[in-house]
């Protein structure tokens, strides 16, 4: 085959497919691609479209080395409307659990988010995927009990940034709840203007057992698990006096997620799991490189 008919390689590019309980990524090693920053949010809204693309809650270029102390990598991470996104629990795990696959970092390391140094700790591996657990940055802006009116009616609303903003309800039926609609709502409220807040509507059973539903900004949707919004409802309800210090949240898809909080530290613990790896051409998705 002559050079001028050989496929165009840099326009096809390795990617790979993870989920943290049903919340599914793309990742994509930018140390070879080297995609500048300015075209990143366009490849998320390309390829993060379901049925017309590969499909994803968010895409996550992974990069090293990090422009951190004691980091070995740093990500960009983009949901799925291609907006830029500081932090994600599920996603944490599923990058700490990819870049060991790749070298990235051995099972103990840390790496730089747009909300600061992540902690992770790859406990158990196999082809399948991981278990992980990462310390999340500290929790901030917190407050408990304020009431606003969505769609009509008043409900009690709390607060807290996990790495992320994080609008938490209390409900006593949380699987009857119309999520999209009511969630909608929470997440553009003016309360949270103007970058708005993630929506979560959790019911305690006890102490130690949470049932949880977010919907997320950015993805626009209800999701199946949000790690961040797990850790901001168990700070709510510890706070609020409901809840012990480590708390397992089912989330939609009836994954289980662990919170932990020690000392003002709060860490995650759950699946990553490794779904799949594929090629895909730029030229042919009309993305820029």
């Amino acid at each position: 085959m002559s050079a001028t008919s050989a496929p165009d390689a840099t326009r096809r590019i390795e990617f790979h497919k993870l989920h943290g309980c049903g919340n599914d990524f793309i990742f994509i090693d930018n140390r070879t691609l080297q995609l500048p920053r300015e075209h990143m949010a366009q490849w998320a809204t390309v390829l993060c479209q379901r049925a017309f693309s590969i499909g994803a809650d968010g895409l996550i270029f992974l990069e090293a080395p990090a422009p951190a102390p004691g980091c070995d990598y740093r990500w960009h991470f983009f949901n799925a409307d291609g907006s830029r996104a500081e932090m994600c629990g599920n996603a944490s795990r599923c990058a700490a659990s990819l870049a060991v696959r790749l070298d990235l970092a051995g099972p103990a390391h840390r790496f730089l988010t747009d909300a600061g140094p992540i902690l992770a700790q790859v406990l158990e591996e196999s082809p399948a995927g991981a278990r992980v657990k990462v310390q999340l940055t500290a929790p901030h802006d917190l407050w408990l009990g304020e009431p606003l009116t969505l769609n009509g009616t008043t409900y009690t609303v709390n607060h807290v940034n996990t790495g992320v903003p994080h609008a938490v309800v209390i409900v006593d039926d949380v699987w009857s709840v119309d999520v999209k609609t009511l969630g909608r709502a929470l997440r553009h409220h003016e309360r949270f203007a103007p970058k708005g807040a993630n929506a979560n509507f959790i019911q305690i059973l006890n102490s130690t057992t949470i049932h949880l539903r977010t919907y997320e900004r950015g993805v626009e949707d209800e999701t199946y698990a949000c790690g961040t919004g797990a850790a901001a409802s168990a700070l709510v309800a510890q706070q609020l006096g409901f809840a012990a210090s480590e708390v397992n949240i089912t989330t939609t898809g009836k994954e289980v997620l662990t919170i932990t909080s020690d000392g003002g530290q709060v860490f995650l613990t759950g699946a990553a799991a490794y779904v799949f790896a594929g090629v895909l051409d730029a030229r042919a998705l009309g993305l820029p490189l």
